[in-house]
């Protein structure tokens, strides 16, 4: 065991990072633009404000500056959690017996129990500074819900949260801590839109998706004044709020002269993965450095690795903008025993495109696999991770072990995304031996891709 490098790295306040780095600045070829339903023509500024606040679609819609300043307020906010530990997960190097040294970047510090309080809290800001009454949005596994109720709490906003119905169900407690700090919480798809009651009539047993809950937020904030939509995810605002992440832990690595080798992170809508990888990825983009990077998702809802790359609707109601994605299309309903989050149809506009270029791979994992990594995690590190967490943590473990057959001693980094205090539904299932596999068959994907829409 090394001397030099503590099992837990901290940064120090002054060490925080004072600005969030856009990725796309360094992205020869650029995501492609958000695109009007109604005309299929880019979006412009001012049809996305309808829906997004005014900050947020400057920021969506940047892809020059590399840097962009955090106001000071939210970076008074951050301290209350931040810099968040890396971790030199020495126990279970040992126990797995692996010259790969395994590093994780932790993000469960805080009340929310994910990385998702960092772009919340930026969001509220934007749409206090705005003068709006409140936000809506949707949530599946909870994290994001909880995340952004705590921020509009903290800035008097009203907060308006669909939740995937099936997790409404099987995560009473994350639902009671939004209600807690006054949010609004609404099972989807629900009676209270009116897409959310035409999904139902054509599903009338649906267990939901995050398309549908997006579809009817959306149409709460585009018929109350005062209120715009924010997402935990996918867009590119997010993934440049959640920047923190891979730059404090950049920063907490040169410290110590560590360079990762490899770099894991779960992905579901691609906001912590994208947050992980940014400034490493800039290194790769700019020439600089070199790394290996490795998108982890459920073999459930398996986006990027059997996913199409095109224009396909952000929501199951087709209401929203184009995206062009990896995606299983938006009326790709996931399987109600998936246990976590990572239940969105598209990936990521940036991490597509990243992705499409091969900078980056990606694979898929079942559930049952992922939870048995989950508890070994736990049983040695200490800290019982989210499944979402734990789709990386599979990943780790299996990188680990090819060293250990190679005898390779690379250094392994992963995102460790937050606590699964709240998924105490998934784990009984699993530690009962109750829960399944379920991978989508390719007639059932066809099916969702040849609702695509057709764009040239």
């Amino acid at each position: 065991m090394s001397e030099k490098i503590p099992y837990k790295i901290y940064l120090e306040e002054h060490e925080m990072p004072k600005q969030w780095y856009n990725v796309r600045a360094d992205m020869q070829k650029k995501p492609a633009p958000l695109l009007n339903p109604a005309t299929l023509q880019p979006c412009t500024a001012e049809e996305l404000g309808n829906v997004f606040c005014d900050e947020l679609v400057k920021q969506e819609l940047n892809e020059t500056d590399r840097y962009i300043d955090i106001p000071e307020e939210i970076q008074e906010f951050y301290k209350m959690y931040r810099p968040s530990p890396l971790v030199r997960a020495y126990c279970l190097e040992k126990k797995l017996d692996t010259p790969a040294k395994i590093y994780y970047k932790f993000e469960g510090n805080n009340t929310s129990g994910s990385h998702k309080l960092n772009s919340a809290i930026a969001q509220a800001y934007y749409a206090k500074q705005q003068g709006l009454k409140g936000v809506t949005t949707e949530t599946g596994a909870g994290q994001w819900g909880t995340a952004l109720s705590m921020a509009c709490s903290y800035f008097d906003l009203d907060c308006q949260v669909y939740m995937v119905k099936c997790s409404y169900e099987q995560k009473p407690f994350r639902r009671e801590v939004m209600r807690t700090y006054g949010a609004n919480v609404t099972p989807s798809p629900s009676t209270t839109t009116e897409v959310g009651r035409k999904i139902l009539a054509e599903f009338p047993d649906t267990n939901g998706s995050l398309g549908c809950a997006i579809s009817e937020a959306v149409e709460k904030a585009t018929t109350q004044d005062g209120y715009r939509y924010v997402l935990g995810s996918v867009l590119s605002q997010v993934l440049l709020h959640q920047s923190v992440i891979g730059m404090e832990s950049k920063i907490a690595m040169d410290k110590y002269g560590i360079t990762p080798d490899i770099i894991i992170g779960c992905a579901g809508g691609g906001s912590n993965l994208g947050g992980l990888i940014s400034p490493f990825m800039g290194e790769k983009l700019r020439g600089e450095k070199d790394y290996r990077f490795i998108a982890v998702e459920p073999a459930s809802c398996p986006s990027l690795t059997r996913g199409v790359y095109a224009y396909d609707f952000c929501d199951t109601g087709k209401v929203c903008p184009l995206q062009k994605m990896y995606t299983l299309g938006s009326g790709f309903m996931p399987s109600a025993n998936h246990a976590g989050g990572l239940r969105y149809h598209g990936m990521s506009a940036v991490l597509s495109e990243l992705y499409d270029q091969g900078l980056m791979e990606a694979v898929s994992v079942e559930q049952t696999a992922v939870f048995e990594a989950a508890q070994q995690f736990a049983r040695v590190e200490g800290i019982l991770p989210a499944p979402e967490s734990s789709h990386a943590i599979k990943c780790a473990i299996d990188e680990a072990m090819k060293c250990k057959e190679t005898g390779e001693e690379k250094t392994i980094l992963f995102g460790l995304t937050g606590t699964g205090y709240f998924d105490m539904y998934a784990y009984g299932a699993y530690n009962d031996g109750r829960m399944s596999d379920y991978i989508p068959t390719d007639e059932e994907l066809q099916k969702s891709f040849d609702t695509l829409p057709k764009i040239d």
